[in-house]
């Protein structure tokens, strides 16, 4: 008769199913030398007896944990929450989990942050962006596992990225404006100290608006970042107010585009009639709006998978990973045509 006081081990399970308890554990751990016949027999044998593998102690015995660290600047953004979607069913097929961290879009907050998750040993850490204080820097540079830095294609990898340019991207958002016909052109963003990436847009609106020969001084600050609707419809009555000879407006993010067009619906201006808007990002309210807004489709769930990917060829010992440069798709709607 079981006795119910007794808490069950691994050697029970290892005599019931005739095998050694290192095989138990080896099971548990999805290990390839373990056949699955034998593997159903352990974990059933588990099951019958309430047995609990404890991952924790496994992980301060081996040095090794079954998870991946990951920062990211927003919980709220459907952008990142697809890259950790993807990222997440990638290593689930490893039995890997994702432990989160959030930085707010503070740099010092990811400082913060990074020291505290390398100190549990992650298999690998993924930080959103390629721009860092020089600490979390150095602090990455130091880690001794994958360093996998996303959204971005940073000047110094500190180990691998998966990303793109976000200068490049809005570049292609001007071509298209000016291939339609504007000229006089804004571009609505946050805090450029604080969202890197963002910056990094308006950057890119800079460069593409100097080499067309335009006006490139039609930059219309709208908070600090995340830049909410709200945000994005008070930059616009900003513009109109201020320039309100503009023709077309970029805005830094789909959220934002989507708070500008709500504003010129307030006022009665028409969309694109009388200004044109783009956004970044694609998110669904984009597709549904009316109009429906230009935007950029950054893929951000296949910057997870790629990432996930990537974290288990390493894992393996596979040579010779670089990195994964993600291109961004321009997607025109109606309200830029």
């Amino acid at each position: 008769m079981k006795d119910r006081n007794k808490t069950p081990t691994m050697a029970d399970i290892a005599r019931i199913t005739g095998v050694s308890p290192m095989t138990v554990s080896r099971a548990f751990k999805s290990d390839s030398r373990i056949s699955a016949e034998t593997r159903e027999a352990i974990l059933k044998a588990a099951e019958d007896l309430g047995y609990v593998f404890d991952s924790a102690a496994s992980s301060l015995r081996s040095q090794k944990t079954d998870f991946v660290a990951v920062t990211i600047p927003s919980i709220n953004n459907a952008n990142f929450a697809d890259t950790v979607g993807g990222l997440s069913e990638v290593l689930a097929s490893r039995g890997m989990q994702i432990l989160l961290g959030y930085t707010n879009y503070d740099m010092q907050e990811e400082e913060r942050l990074i020291e505290q998750l390398l100190r549990r040993k992650p298999q690998a850490i993924v930080v959103t962006g390629g721009k860092h204080t020089p600490r979390a820097r150095k602090l990455l540079e130091n880690a001794h596992i994958p360093v996998i830095e996303t959204w971005d294609v940073p000047a110094e990898p500190i180990g691998h990225y998966v990303g793109f340019s976000n200068a490049l991207a809005v570049r292609e958002m001007v071509d298209h404006f000016v291939e339609v016909g504007y000229r006089k052109i804004a571009f609505i963003g946050g805090d450029a100290g604080r969202d890197t990436r963002g910056s990094d847009r308006r950057h890119g609106f800079i460069e593409a608006m100097k080499a067309h020969g335009l006006d490139a001084s039609r930059l219309i600050a709208a908070g600090t970042p995340p830049i909410s609707m709200r945000e994005g419809a008070n930059a616009m009555a900003r513009l109109l107010h201020d320039l309100p000879d503009t023709e077309a407006v970029i805005c830094v993010s789909d959220l934002s585009a989507f708070g500008a067009l709500t504003e010129c619906q307030r006022r009665g201006i028409a969309v694109p009639q009388r200004i044109a808007i783009g956004g970044f990002g694609d998110y669904e309210i984009g597709g549904i709006s009316v109009p429906t807004l230009t935007t950029i489709n950054a893929r951000a769930r296949e910057i997870g998978i790629s990432t996930g990917v990537m974290i288990l060829d390493i894992v393996d010992g596979v040579e010779d990973i670089g990195h994964v440069g993600i291109e961004p798709q321009l997607i025109v709607r109606q309200s830029s045509l």
